[in-house]
């Protein structure tokens, strides 16, 4: 017999709030955070329950954003389950201990709340600073809903402290969207929260042919992110690289648990396809705008018209040959994305996705779009806009000359 889901708690909250319960029920030892604007909702409520004795939890008030990751850096390093959160500008100030932080292999978690990167100075939602990190080593989940922003958050605990992982995860929600709207929201209890996570257990290693935890303990000294030039700094760089080939059947393995559990699951963890398998034209795209693009796939479905949705959930590790797989068959995509790389033909997503396809016998014709930057409203038009030039070019067979586009410009 199928296993029931937990009964789990509905609140009213916002995704901001969605996230500090996930780390209310992750059992964290230490959170050290600096507040930024729309992330400061995340760390206020957490201290509130830290402040009411809801939760055994050290929180560190540092004073930057480079300071709450370092210590949680360290406390991680010393055998702590730590969180942080932060957002744009902090992000960028953090860059450095965030490359730390995955080089020494550290699964701290830390979610971001997504806005734009001054300047123009600029407060609101788009993906730039998060897809900037894609190079830092961390996994990176994006959530599409308050809801998944609490499943995420909880998941990401196991995944990154996985024994065969052991690296940080980021979990990505949409400023404002998604960190300030009220949404319908389905909680674990706190023993169904409890269970499902665990606690913390450090590796283990051998030193002097006995086992001791691999983490920083007077009574079994160690190093932790030593020095290394060019005779190790290789070897270390390729074990991170199959550090993250080994989160892959992780990630997909905690997402089928968390379905058990809960009743709700992401597709495979990586993607999740909606009318995609005899699509004549697709749309991908990940966070929040996948909700708008489902909406509009749904109405241009009922009218008869070929047309589908690829959700990406977790981009790193990216999912190129599940990409390639599912993409196949498929006469014209379309990549949406909230971001904006200049100089490079295309951004993150898109050139991600044209990698992954490059090989295939038969491509499918791709397509660029840059939409919703600074906060700027991505709506149903402009996904029927989008559906509507890739069903053209699927019928006449001419593409344009050049692929990137911008969406959602005021004319």
């Amino acid at each position: 017999m199928k296993p029931m889901p937990a009964k789990q708690i509905l609140m009213g909250i916002n995704g901001d709030e969605a996230v500090a319960y996930a780390a209310k029920h992750a059992l964290v030892d230490v959170c050290a955070a600096y507040p930024i604007t729309p992330q400061t909702i995340i760390v206020e409520k957490f201290a509130e329950f830290v402040a009411n004795g809801e939760v055994e939890t050290e929180f560190v008030r540092v004073e930057s954003e480079h300071s709450a990751l370092s210590a949680c850096l360290g406390a991680s390093a010393a055998g702590a389950r730590t969180f942080t959160a932060s957002a744009a500008n902090g992000i960028e100030l953090m860059h450095e201990v965030i490359f730390l932080t995955s080089s020494i292999r550290q699964p701290v978690v830390m979610a971001v709340a997504d806005r734009s990167p001054s300047g123009p100075i600029n407060i609101h939602g788009d993906q730039t600073v998060s897809l900037a990190q894609r190079d830092t080593g961390w996994i990176m989940i994006y959530c599409e809903n308050s809801q998944e922003a609490y499943d995420s958050t909880l998941q990401a605990f196991r995944i990154g402290e996985h024994p065969d992982v052991q690296l940080p995860v980021m979990t990505m929600l949409d400023g404002f969207v998604l960190t300030h709207t009220l949404e319908n929201v389905y909680l674990l209890k706190d023993a169904d929260a409890h269970k499902f996570v665990g606690r913390r257990q450090p590796m283990m290693i051998t030193i002097d042919g006995k086992q001791v935890p691999l983490k920083l303990d007077p009574k079994t000294p160690i190093t932790i992110g030593p020095l290394q030039l060019f005779d190790y700094y290789m070897e270390s760089k390729l074990q991170h690289s199959e550090a993250m080939e080994k989160a892959r059947p992780v990630v997909t393995q905690i997402n089928n648990e968390w379905a058990q559990l809960t009743g709700r699951k992401y597709g495979d963890g990586y993607l999740q396809p909606f009318k995609v398998t005899d699509a004549d034209a697709v749309i991908l795209t990940t966070g929040s705008s996948a909700g708008t693009a489902r909406f509009v796939t749904r109405q241009l479905r009922a009218q008869g018209k070929k047309v589908g949705l690829l959700k990406l959930r977790t981009f790193r590790p990216f999912p190129d040959k599940k990409i390639a797989k599912l993409l196949a068959d498929v006469p014209v995509v379309g990549i949406f994305e909230r971001t904006h790389t200049t100089g490079s033909l295309g951004g993150p997503l898109f050139n991600e996705v044209r990698s992954a396809l490059y090989d295939l016998d038969t491509r499918p014709t791709i397509l660029g779009y840059y939409g919703g930057l600074g906060g700027r409203d991505v709506t149903p038009d402009h996904f029927r806009t989008i559906y509507k030039e890739l069903l053209k070019i699927k019928d006449t067979g001419k593409s344009p000359r050049n692929p990137i586009k911008y969406i959602t410009v005021r004319k």
